[in-house]
């Protein structure tokens, strides 16, 4: 594929939800999917050192030259910078990041370990750590915190795990992964698909036992409050971080395989726990600096959501500037920008899935449609069209418990894909499909220049400002007063004040 487009293709995640099963209906339809030949290898990138821990670092190279546990961590460190769409940088939010970290490292268990601080351009809620002191947060983990406090109380339970030496008890687990992995590279057909499932596998060995957790726990609210962070930030954050992932499970089969609470179980007790050793320090509320009002400036302009390079989602539009192409899924779908693909599911158990492969020396579309990629074809059903004035073609599948509609267009040397599944029989398939195909079409000069990403604004309250009227400036989104209120952690009955800062999301 040409530039922008580097990161789609089918997914093949296990079908163990509701949502999950559709994902998986669509796969079905596949018998050798092509990948995509430009997608980014996840092992072909390499680590540049952005950010330094403090403002005297230690010489990490020179520090951990020698240290096996490092070489592992440096190993890895590529798959998984890219498994998350690789680094993040912005000087001013690295700054931010390096401040906190550098904190947290003058009171750290071992003196000795320095660490490596990657910001992940990403905007799942994340953080983990590696051996050897690689440490990684994503975007979407700093948008939604609200002060520094929050952000080391995750940056300082992830170098726990370091110090612990939790690394390399996880290391044992890696022989059998490693097993595993090669069956997937193996099986699967698609090579960027076998990419994605090793690089998923590598971020299983990111996840701890139930008693490392708590250990790290411990760890963590020590280092937060001996650094003058607010120990209570801890158990605050894991709840907003438990309140993201119910507003993001609206669809209640929402995959979160990526994003912190699934490889930190967020149960009431270990927060409970918490808030028990933050009381060494005092009583809550009463000892403990926020860091509020350098965090809030240092994340104001951060990017939200999407990537211009995978493209936007704009309540039931997707657009891509840099491919120059937009659609419409119909009312009452949610679609969802992954890196795999672009799925939307909808009522009804119906799915969409979305991507894009180089055409190469592909002839007609009809030959393109009956070549062996899709598994169940109908070849009575395979026909020629044109979406709007575009060179296309569709034709009807059929596996197992689904029926499928699949649609191919052309522009130039790249072919879009739609699936599109329901259930046997079901009445819906084809007015969705058509909604699709009339939508699909070419962006405008005028369209591409005006898509902007979405961003973290930090705005001050004014005089006649409500939370109504604030919520209603938030962009990208249907659910305004809902989103406004979880990124600043605002109860149900909270009001605001004049010359309060709050966030809100817009261009």
């Amino acid at each position: 594929m040409t530039e922008g487009w580097t990161r789609k293709a089918f997914s093949d995640a296990p079908a163990t939800t509701p949502r999950r099963l559709r994902s998986a209906a669509l796969c079905l339809l596949l018998a050798g999917a092509t990948a995509l030949s430009s997608c980014q290898s996840i092992l072909d990138q390499t680590y540049q050192a952005n950010v330094s821990p403090s403002s005297n670092p230690q010489i990490v190279d020179e520090v951990q030259k020698n240290d096996p546990r490092a070489q592992m961590g440096a190993r890895e460190h590529p798959r998984i910078v890219a498994s998350y769409g690789g680094e993040y940088h912005d000087a001013k939010t690295e700054r931010l990041v390096a401040r906190i970290a550098g904190a947290l490292t003058a009171v750290s268990e071992n003196p000795n370990q320095s660490f490596r601080i990657t910001i992940l351009n990403s905007p799942a809620i994340n953080a983990f750590a590696l051996p050897g002191g690689y440490l990684y947060v994503t975007r979407g983990l700093l948008a939604l915190a609200n002060d520094a406090s929050e952000v080391a109380a995750v940056l300082s339970h992830e170098m726990g795990h370091v110090t612990a030496n939790h690394g390399i008890e996880r290391q044992k687990r890696e022989e059998a992964e490693v097993i595993a992995s090669r069956v997937v590279a193996e099986v699967l057909s698609s090579d960027l698909a076998g990419k994605a499932a090793l690089a998923r596998g590598k971020l299983r060995l990111a996840a701890f036992s139930r008693q490392q957790e708590l250990q790290a726990d411990v760890i963590g609210v020590r280092m937060l409050g001996e650094a003058g962070y607010d120990p209570y930030a801890s158990p605050r954050f894991l709840d907003s971080m438990a309140a993201y992932a119910r507003y993001s499970a609206v669809d209640p089969d929402n995959d979160q395989s990526l994003d912190f609470l699934s490889s930190h179980p967020n149960a009431p007790q270990r927060v409970e726990l918490a808030r028990q050793h933050a009381r060494a320090f005092g009583q809550e509320g009463t000892v403990g600096d926020r860091g509020r009002d350098y965090y809030l400036a240092g994340i104001d302009g951060l990017l939200y959501g999407d990537s211009p390079e995978e493209g936007y989602v704009r309540n039931e539009t997707f657009l891509h500037g840099g491919l120059g192409i937009r659609f419409d899924v119909p009312e009452g779908f949610r679609i969802d920008n992954k890196v795999e693909a672009v799925l939307a599911t909808g009522p009804n158990e119906t799915a969409i899935r979305f991507d894009g492969v180089a055409a190469g020396d592909t002839g007609s579309l009809t030959n393109y449609m009956t070549s062996g990629w899709v598994a169940g074809l109908l070849p009575d059903t395979v026909r020629e069209i044109t979406v709007n004035g575009l060179p296309a073609a569709t034709a009807r599948a059929s596996a197992e418990r689904w029926d499928f509609d699949v649609t191919v267009i052309r522009i130039d040397k790249q072919i879009f894909r739609f699936l599109t599944a329901v259930p046997k029989g079901s009445a819906i398939l084809q007015p969705t499909a058509d909604i699709l195909r009339q939508s699909f079409r070419r962006m405008t000069p005028q369209e591409i220049a005006s898509l902007k990403p979405l961003r973290v604004r930090v705005v001050t309250v004014g005089a006649n400002d409500t939370i109504t009227s604030l919520a209603a400036r938030m962009m990208g989104t249907d659910r305004k007063l809902d989103l406004f209120k979880l990124i600043n952690a605002m109860p149900a009955s909270a009001t605001v004040s004049p010359g309060q800062k709050v966030k809100i999301i817009s261009e």
